[in-house]
């Protein structure tokens, strides 16, 4: 059976979200679907997969409300589904930031044609402003991005202030991507606020480039929250940019460290992965560590002690 992956987001008031919870919850019920959805007074912000029928008629649906009627839908087929179950939950921040946003301020949508050109265009004044993780840009950007060292989203304003103290806000063009283009929609924001006058996001992020662009421009692939973790952003072949933790030979498969106390995630080849049993680094070889796994596309470790890094559930944005 084949499977499409959905990413989507959509930014529009809801004025009772818990209702337009229950109401997706009902539908899902009754399909071959599984996901990652939030919803809120802000909007929806959506990752899911599901066997195809089920989710062309998912996408008729959710388009039929006039709210949600020009959301657009980037689509990954793959083999199976991308999510261990469907998860659909009131969220208060669709983004997890911790501070107030005027999404009244966003910057400018460019295409990913436009992007293109603009990054071929660009001068000593523009910079190229990677919004992701850290975890995420390691495996893939666009040549010559700022990779800003964030751990989590909510350190995205910090950084903000700093890059303010090093270039001219009325003279710097900041060119503003992430995976699939919400983050820019709250982020952007957050530049304009701090005076940032030319700010511009891909619209529909990493993943509509690819389908669009392919690989022109990008180095590596494409991190993602889901349990496939990292995919190529087109069919050409994207040798990797990272490398493995121990013996550092190029590599792109991110692993959980198998000790249930740390979860890490890491950059581990094969060969070192059983060697080191799983473990991110010597010291996690003494404590509860998890049987390995040794696919060739590894999910994420399903049950986790609460407050440990979990890629695809608390730091899911796209």
């Amino acid at each position: 059976m084949e499977y499409w992956v959905l990413a989507y987001y959509q930014l529009v008031v809801i004025e009772d979200p818990h209702a337009e919870v229950a109401k997706h919850q009902e539908f899902f019920r009754t399909r071959d679907l599984k996901s990652r959805i939030y919803i809120s007074e802000q909007g929806i912000n959506g990752q899911m997969s599901g066997g195809i029928p089920h989710a062309q008629e998912y996408m008729e649906w959710l388009k039929a409300d006039p709210r949600f009627a020009t959301i657009s839908f980037k689509i990954h087929p793959h083999p199976e589904h991308a999510f261990p179950k469907a998860t659909i939950k009131y969220r208060k921040q669709l983004v997890a930031i911790d501070c107030e946003v005027d999404l009244g301020q966003r910057g400018e949508h460019v295409s990913s044609e436009q992007w293109k050109e603009m990054l071929e265009e660009r001068d000593e004044d523009t910079v190229v402003l990677d919004v992701r993780n850290d975890y995420e840009w390691k495996v893939g950007h666009f040549e010559g991005s700022e990779l800003p060292p964030l751990e989590t989203f909510r350190q995205f304003p910090k950084y903000a202030k700093e890059l303010k103290e090093k270039r001219d806000p009325k003279k710097t063009k900041v060119m503003m991507y992430c995976t699939g283009g919400i983050r820019c929609e709250f982020y952007s924001a957050v530049m304009k606020s701090e005076g940032f006058e030319q700010v511009y996001q891909l619209d529909g992020g990493v993943i509509q480039y690819g389908l669009d662009k392919g690989q022109e421009c990008w180095k590596g692939k494409l991190f993602v929250f889901d349990d496939r973790l990292v995919v190529p952003i087109s069919k050409e072949e994207a040798p990797p940019i990272d490398a493995c933790r121990y013996c550092q030979k190029p590599h792109d498969i991110y692993y959980n460290c198998a000790n249930m106390d740390c979860n890490e995630l890491f950059v581990c080849c094969s060969d070192c992965l059983k060697e080191h049993r799983g473990c991110c680094c010597e010291g996690c070889l003494n404590g509860r560590v998890r049987p390995i796994r040794e696919d060739a596309n590894p999910k994420p470790f399903r049950k986790m002690r609460p407050g440990n890094f979990c890629p695809a559930a608390d730091n899911f944005a796209g």
